[in-house]
């Protein structure tokens, strides 16, 4: 299990620019986030040294990529994967569990929407800084 600081999403990075949809930024959608997952990325990394095979190897459960594209991440590309799969699981409860806590979250609502499953269970708070868990 790896647990990740991923506050700057609420503090330095607007979660709409790294993880955003067609029909929020249209067609270059995709091409537009991932490049500004890829800049906050160059700007701070995210992920310590020892933390990146633990990384690669929780985005390598998805199946959505071979053995080789993983292993040819650069680690900024892997830092903003990351914040991309933070910032949409953000996104997400910002939207289902709205309130005055970190990041604009009922953090209580949003602990009982992941629990039953109806929002993504990644994120957690402690203290002052906001977490993305990357846990097969």
């Amino acid at each position: 299990m790896l647990e990740v600081i991923v506050t700057r999403l609420i503090t330095d990075l607007d979660p709409a620019e790294i993880s955003g949809s067609i029909a929020e930024r249209g067609q270059n959608a995709g091409q537009e986030t991932w490049d500004n997952a890829v800049e906050a990325a160059e700007e701070e990394p995210v992920l310590k040294d020892d933390e990146r095979d633990a990384a690669r190897a929780y985005f390598k459960g998805f199946g959505a990529w071979t053995k080789a594209e993983i292993a040819a991440w650069s680690n900024e590309e892997l830092d903003a994967l990351v914040l991309q799969y933070a910032a949409g699981d953000l996104r997400e409860l910002q939207r289902c569990a709205p309130g005055k806590g970190l990041g604009g979250i009922d953090w209580d609502e949003a602990q009982a929407l992941q629990e039953e499953g109806t929002c993504g269970g990644s994120l957690f708070i402690h203290g002052d800084d906001l977490y993305v868990m990357l846990s097969n």
